[in-house]
């Protein structure tokens, strides 16, 4: 296997992660959980500036949906580690 290829792999599996977030909204008995491509720090860096000043929490999951939750009902976000993206009938 010549450097290119390690670098494809490298990039194929960097891009086939995942990240698991969990949302608590004041008010509200269920949680927001949804799953994205971006990064744990990406996140993390989303909920710092939304806490600091932005009217709104806005995420994007693995389907493309947009997750948009108002900083004052925000209760607290859980970040999971990043895992590799589920392939197959159990990611339905």
């Amino acid at each position: 296997m010549g450097p290119d290829a390690r670098e494809r792999t490298t990039l194929e599996d960097e891009e086939d992660m995942a990240v698991e977030i969990t949302i608590g909204v004041q008010n509200l008995p269920r949680e927001i959980v949804l799953e994205t491509d971006q990064t744990a720090d990406e996140v993390a860096a989303a909920v710092a500036a939304a806490l600091d000043g932005k009217t709104v929490l806005e995420l994007h999951d693995t389907r493309g949906r947009r997750v948009i939750v108002p900083t004052s009902t925000l209760g607290y976000v859980e970040i999971g580690s990043e895992t590799k993206a589920r392939v197959g009938f159990g990611s339905i």
